[in-house]
Order: C-alpha cells, then sequence, then structure tokens
C-alpha cells in the first residue's frame, strides 16, 4: 500500500462521455480540462480525448494552458478563459495559446502585443467574464472563435436559458467566419439551437449528470476509494470520532477508511453521507477527520485492506455530492495531490 486512498480514472468511460455529448449535440466537443481536468489530470484526459477526436481544449488559468501545451506539443488548439491578463500577452503568443478577451483592456493589450489567433466572451446576462452585448467589439482580424456561458443551463426549465442562447445568437452573427461556442454541460442537453458550432462540456465528461443529478446516458469516469485500516467493535453508547460525533445507540462494528478532509472528503460528508461497501451503501458515522472516516460495517463480511467506494460507479458522483450538500463539481475538484490517480482503459 502506497496511499491508502486513491481516485481511478477510466478513460475508456471518458471516452464514452465523450462521444456521447457529440451524439446528442451534433457538434465538435471542445473539453474544459481547466482545473487539472476537474481534478483528473489535464494531460492524460486530454491525451485520450485527442486520441477520441477532440482538438480544441478550454483552460481556465495561463500555467494551465502552459502545461498543457508542453505535454501535447503543437496540434490542439488551447484556449485561455482568464484572457489577457496583465503583461500575459507575450507568453501566451509565445506558447501558441489562445487567449479568451473578455473586456477592451485585454482587446486593447491583445492588439499591442501584435495580436493573433484569440476568442472573444459575450456575457449574456451572467455578470461574470464578457463584453456586455451592447459594448461587443466590432470584428476584428484574428478572432477565431465567440462564446458565451450559461448561468442556469442544469436548469432546463429556466427561462433564462433561451433569453442568454437568443441573445448569443444576435451578438454571434456579427462574427461571420468564426466558431460560435455557447453550452456548457448543461446546456447540451438544452436542445440543437443550444449548440452552435461546438459545446464547451466539462462536468459531463467527468461522469457528472447536466442537471446536478445521475444521467444514465453518461458514464462515472472517476472512483475514489479508501482502504479499511481497521475493523473494531463499538459497545452502545460509545461515541465514534471527534467531539461524540456519534454515539451508537446499539452495538455497532466499524470499520476506520483510509481517507479524510486532507484527501479532499468533504466534513460535509458527515453526517448524511453514505459509502459503497461489501455490495451496499452504508452510513459514515461521527466526523470526518483529517485522514480517516469510520464506516458502520455492521453484519457486513468485511476485512482490512478491503477498499470503500466514496464516490464511483455504484455511489454516483452526484448523489454523493447531494448527500455532502454541495454539487459534483466541488467533490472532484476537492480531491487532493496526496491521493495517487490511477488510470485505467
Amino acid at each position: 500500500m502506497t496511499a491508502p486512498a486513491t481516485l481511478t480514472v477510466d478513460l475508456d468511460a471518458l471516452a464514452h462521455n465523450f462521444h456521447a455529448l457529440e451524439a446528442v449535440t451534433g457538434v465538435e466537443v471542445h473539453p474544459v480540462v481547466k482545473a487539472d481536468a476537474y481534478g483528473l489530470g489535464a494531460v492524460p484526459v486530454a491525451r485520450r480525448l485527442m486520441s477520441e477526436g477532440a482538438r480544441t481544449f478550454f483552460v481556465a488559468r495561463l500555467a494551465e494552458g502552459l502545461a498543457l501545451r508542453e505535454a501535447l506539443d503543437a496540434e490542439p488548439l488551447i484556449y485561455v478563459l482568464d484572457g489577457c491578463v496583465g503583461d500575459a500577452a507575450a507568453v501566451l503568443k509565445a506558447a501558441d495559446l489562445r487567449p479568451i478577451l473578455n473586456h477592451g483592456e485585454q482587446l486593447a493589450a491583445w492588439r499591442a502585443a501584435g495580436g493573433g489567433p484569440c476568442g472573444l466572451q459575450i456575457d449574456t446576462g451572467m455578470n461574470r467574464l464578457g463584453f456586455r452585448v451592447e459594448d461587443a467589439p466590432e470584428p476584428f482580424k484574428g478572432l477565431a472563435l465567440v462564446m458565451s456561458h450559461l448561468a442556469c443551463g442544469d436548469d432546463p426549465a429556466q427561462p433564462m436559458n433561451r433569453r442568454q442562447r437568443d441573445a448569443f445568437a444576435g451578438v454571434g452573427a456579427r462574427y461571420p467566419g468564426t466558431v460560435r461556442s455557447f453550452a456548457n454541460s448543461g446546456g447540451c442537453f438544452l436542445g440543437p439551437d443550444f449548440g452552435f458550432d461546438a459545446v464547451r462540456p466539462g462536468i459531463c465528461l467527468y461522469g457528472g449528470g447536466p442537471e446536478g443529478r445521475p444521467d444514465t446516458r453518461l458514464k462515472a469516469v472517476a472512483t475514489l476509494g479508501a482502504e479499511i485500516l481497521q475493523i473494531r467493535d463499538v459497545p452502545a453508547e460509545e461515541s465514534i470520532g471527534y467531539s461524540r460525533g456519534f454515539v451508537a445507540d446499539t452495538p455497532r462494528r466499524i470499520a476506520t477508511c483510509g481517507a479524510g478532509y486532507a484527501d479532499g472528503v468533504l466534513r460535509s460528508t458527515s453526517p448524511d453521507g453514505q459509502v459503497w461497501v461489501a455490495g451496499t451503501l452504508r452510513p459514515v458515522l461521527g466526523r470526518v477527520s483529517m485522514d480517516v472516516i469510520a464506516v458502520d460495517v455492521t453484519g457486513l463480511d468485511v476485512a482490512l485492506g478491503d477498499s470503500v467506494e466514496l464516490f464511483g460507479p455504484n455511489r454516483l458522483l452526484d448523489e454523493a455530492a447531494k448527500a455532502a450538500g454541495t454539487i459534483g463539481y466541488e467533490l472532484l475538484t476537492s480531491v487532493t495531490a496526496r491521493v495517487p490517480r490511477l488510470y485505467v482503459g
């Protein structure tokens, strides 16, 4: 055992999800691999997706783009969502990275550095990054892609989706010859008129559902497992973990498992969290510690060295996230660097 917790990344499942999104949308899929591919490893993820046909990727930070370019060489297009920040223009150009220009100062800085291929973000209502629709610049040399971002794509009934889509269609028509990129993961499932020329999924590539709940069209990609380090019998009325976070009402058999908040297990996993062990879901008892959790294995046939699944194909990402009061994005990106990534498929 090199580490009691492991994040297993199923690259075949990743490829399945990539092609499922192609089938749903009917347009090119441009994977979002920011935040180290949501914690799964941007380089191995991007390499597998390139083997499946992906040729355009999105990252958030300049450093992410530089690392990806170094690993993947010159072939793919890599867009940096932060844009041309500060004096980054020369670095972006040297690495053949394409900034997504978000406001006039970034556009001016990019032009002053000689310009080149880039993207443009139009804010159609999220009020986060991008030019407001009324402030959108005139077409300019080097502009290759125009994008916007849905604020409520995970809620198909939200009227704002249609308002944003129509606003983007209107402003996008001002930039003929560019790639129009609008739909995020949720947007991929809102209908064909949300697809435009290309889509930018993130969480759905990695196994999360488009509406924050499991979707049978997508496969689990990441499995967070933890090894059972010790098994003990706890008498009734004794407590488990810090601050008497759980007091046994009946005798319990407890497995102490090697993953805690230093590995990315959110403290909010308790009291409603469950893990998959020995073919069933069992509750996490007491507080999440830095390095371990306690799981009720009363009546189960388990042994030291067995693994419990905190999320994966049996404890689906969105269900685990809901129990912790959060979203799948946070569960994935919270898994820390001390947890080894194991790639299969």
